[in-house]
């Protein structure tokens, strides 16, 4: 069974989304080096940003795109591009390709036959 370990939240203006998430929830949020992407840390972290607590996840904050309109969650996978042919033999599409994000692993965006998007996740290396 495939987990979700992550979420990403879009926002038009990001200073207001960064402020409401700080006051109302109390998260922390660092910008992510060299990538329009803020890390939201929901939950204390192991030195390779792991949650530490059982069922706990943390996430990002983006600018809104067309591949990212709605919060999204992000779905760790062995392989993400055997997912990526599952998802599309089950009705599903890429809407974004796969990235590499540093060493630390593989992204893609995908959408269901409902055309909800999530994302898939494969961790590279010691990670």
């Amino acid at each position: 069974m495939n987990k979700v370990v992550h979420f990403e939240i879009p926002y038009d203006d990001q200073g207001r989304a960064q402020k409401f998430y700080q006051d109302v929830f109390g998260w922390q949020i660092a910008k992510f080096p060299d990538m329009d992407y803020d890390m939201v840390t929901t939950t204390p972290c192991d030195e390779k940003m792991k949650p530490t607590e059982p069922g706990a996840i943390n996430g990002g904050l983006l600018p809104k795109d067309p591949t990212c309109e709605h919060p999204i969650i992000v779905i760790d996978v062995p392989s993400i591009e055997e997912h990526i042919k599952k998802v599309e033999s089950a009705g599903g599409k890429t809407v974004m390709p796969v990235l590499k994000i540093g060493e630390f692993g593989l992204y893609a965006r995908v959408s269901d036959p409902e055309n909800n998007v999530i994302g898939l996740w494969q961790t590279l290396g010691n990670c």
